[in-house]
């Protein structure tokens, strides 16, 4: 290892890696709130303040190849204290339709859709979290854990008993 790069790992995570994960991860990042928070003004605040923090923090980041993982936990940190300080229910904002062969399969989706948002936020939040991070980000059992700081074992019955749930909460929409 040279200088250059000891240097680098003393200071932690460099102002043009967090602008380069900034401009690769923005979007999925903002996904991620939108699946806990579905308030795209609080989920555009939630990320900005993500940002901001790990930005500030970036000095203490001992392994700048965790960054992302650094970003993540506190998307959903945040989120956790967005849904804490609310009192009243979230109101969902109409998306635009993207383009789509017919507008039966269009409205079909868009209802698919919102069964399964309404249904997640049916679960349990550890639950929700869990089922987002695991099967929207497409996590590993073990990152999950590591995002939200519980063990493998705890994201392994989370998850088993969410889908449980989910299942349920599904087939009752249904009829």
């Amino acid at each position: 290892m040279g200088l250059a790069a000891a240097a680098a790992d003393a200071t932690g995570a460099s102002v043009d890696q967090l602008t380069e994960t900034y401009q690769a991860h923005y979007r999925s990042l903002l996904r991620l709130a939108a699946l806990l928070l579905d308030d795209i003004a609080s989920c555009e605040d939630v990320v900005q303040e993500a940002f901001i923090r790990v930005h500030a923090a970036r000095r203490r980041v001992r392994e700048p190849e965790k960054t992302l993982a650094y970003l993540r936990q506190t998307v959903v940190n945040l989120s956790r204290s967005t849904l804490r300080r609310r009192i009243l229910g979230l109101r969902l904002l109409p998306k635009p339709m993207p383009d789509m062969a017919s507008a039966e399969e269009g409205a079909y989706d868009a209802l698919e859709r919102d069964q399964l948002k309404t249904a997640l936020r049916g679960l349990q939040r550890r639950q929700r979290e869990v089922l987002v991070l695991r099967y929207y980000l497409d996590l590993t059992e073990a990152q999950v854990a590591e995002v939200l700081g519980i063990s493998v074992g705890s994201v392994k019955a989370y998850g088993s008993r969410g889908l449980a749930a989910l299942r349920t909460l599904m087939e009752s929409g249904d009829d």
